[in-house]
């Protein structure tokens, strides 16, 4: 009597925890730093503030399109490792037992973060092409469309990701106190940072919100567990 074997079946290796949290947080700030100390360097002043006159921002433009092809690239790389962190933090905080909304918070924000920041490179690297440079309207619009997408349209919902993990991860005991705390008050500062669309004035709270909470999210990829140990239940 033959019998026959059933065929082996195929080995699934686990990689728990994902891509190193911390890696991908200091990638994103150090593409985004790139792109912008290589476009001061490049055009031996800042990117134009959007409160600036119109002859000095299209002046600008048209004198430096090398460094403004820069700035649109490295911005739009920097989006890239900000989306995988989001999307691996949150995942991380279900393997650890966290069935509160803050992953899925997390996840949102990270990813409009992301988006968003993308499409202010995109809009930046546009603005150094002939064709738009020869509309000074166009150059205008665009402008104010780079800086919206990527200061408050980007740094709100960045704020979203960092309370998305700081939150659930200081009820689950994920993270120490105060470091669940400072990223609440990075938080606030990021979604107050929305007034900057209103008040000139409030423009200082977008990289504050921004640069405090690169800091923040390397600490807390490095501090946040892969694994959970016996002892409190899932938040």
């Amino acid at each position: 009597m033959y019998t026959t074997q059933a065929p082996p079946r195929p080995v699934h290796r686990r990689f728990p925890g994902g891509p190193p949290l911390a890696g991908l947080a200091a990638t994103a700030t150090v593409l985004f730093l790139t792109g912008l100390i290589a476009s001061t360097a490049m055009a031996g002043t800042t990117f134009p503030s959007p409160t600036g006159t119109g002859a000095s921002i299209l002046a600008y433009f048209r004198d430096h399109p090398d460094a403004v092809t820069a700035s649109g690239f490295f911005q739009f790389a920097a989006a890239v490792p900000l989306a995988i962190y989001a999307a691996t933090a949150s995942s991380r905080l279900r393997t650890l037992g966290i069935r509160a909304p803050g992953a899925t918070i997390a996840l949102a924000g990270g990813v409009l973060a992301a988006a968003f920041l993308a499409l202010s490179g995109l809009v930046t690297w546009t603005l150094a092409r002939p064709a738009v440079l020869a509309s000074p309207p166009l150059v205008s619009a665009l402008h104010d469309l780079a800086f919206a997408a990527g200061g408050p349209g980007s740094v709100v919902p960045f704020g979203l990701l960092i309370a998305g993990l700081a939150v659930p991860a200081a009820f689950g005991a994920l993270l120490p106190r105060w470091l669940a705390g400072t990223g609440l008050l990075i938080a606030l500062a990021a979604e107050f940072s929305a007034l900057s669309l209103l008040v000139n004035g409030a423009a200082y709270l977008l990289p504050v919100a921004r640069f405090a909470g690169l800091a923040w999210l390397i600490t807390a990829g490095v501090l946040l567990p892969k694994t959970r140990a016996a002892g409190p239940g899932p938040a």
